[in-house]
């Protein structure tokens, strides 16, 4: 998923529009609604099971693990496939259902849950997948994914997602989409993403899912 200092860049490996606070504030600037955990669970339950698992936990490689996720993180992800920033058919259609309650309480669900942790699994790629986060690609302008999403993978909260832990073949598929511009809710991912090799950007999942 610290000794170098973090890019101008400011940003790595996944996932996307971090800037968000947890819910858009109503109209005339009303406080953010107060989380309801048990509604949230509930949410979970009915709209988000099938997919990323009742506790959020290890389900389809495909799909993102969001258990020990930043809340705002969620949110955002949630408010952008709502207003079509961010495109994906059936993400687009959940998140059509979801209130801005709905979407405080689930993100919050979520990210009360305790991650499970990954593991690396290609050894031939770790080494070239530590380097690149620890250090970037100097010659590619590529930053070290560590300056955002921290050394250890835990992110910043309310800024930069948790990819510790995260499914490789997540993180991948979302490196690919940024770099091939079918991902477009975070600009600096773009501009990331399109100068990293299909090598790289494994090297990258593959030492993710290992951070602890």
């Amino acid at each position: 998923m610290k000794s170098l200092p973090a890019s101008p860049l400011a940003a790595a490996v996944l996932a996307a529009s971090f800037f968000a606070p947890l819910a858009a504030t109503a109209a005339g600037g009303a406080a953010p609604a107060k989380a309801d955990l048990a509604r949230g669970q509930a949410v979970a339950s009915q709209v988000c099971v099938a997919c990323h698992t009742v506790d959020g936990t290890r389900g389809l490689a495909a799909n993102p693990i969001l258990a020990g996720q930043h809340p705002e993180y969620l949110a955002k992800q949630l408010h952008d496939f709502k207003a079509g920033r961010r495109i994906n058919a059936i993400m687009q259609g959940f998140a059509a259902t979801l209130s801005e309650e709905d979407i405080v309480n689930v993100s919050a669900f979520y990210a009360s849950l305790k991650p499970v942790p990954g593991t690396s699994r290609n050894p031939d790629l770790l080494l070239l997948g530590e380097r690149i986060w620890r250090g970037g690609i100097a010659a590619k302008n590529v930053p070290a994914c560590a300056g955002c999403h921290s050394p250890n993978g835990a992110g910043i909260p309310a800024q930069y997602p948790r990819l510790s832990g995260q499914h490789a073949e997540y993180v991948e598929s979302s490196l690919r989409a940024y770099r091939a511009g079918e991902r477009a809710n975070n600009a600096q991912m773009l501009a990331i993403a399109a100068n990293l090799s299909d090598r790289e950007i494994a090297a990258l999942a593959d030492y993710a899912a290992g951070l602890r």
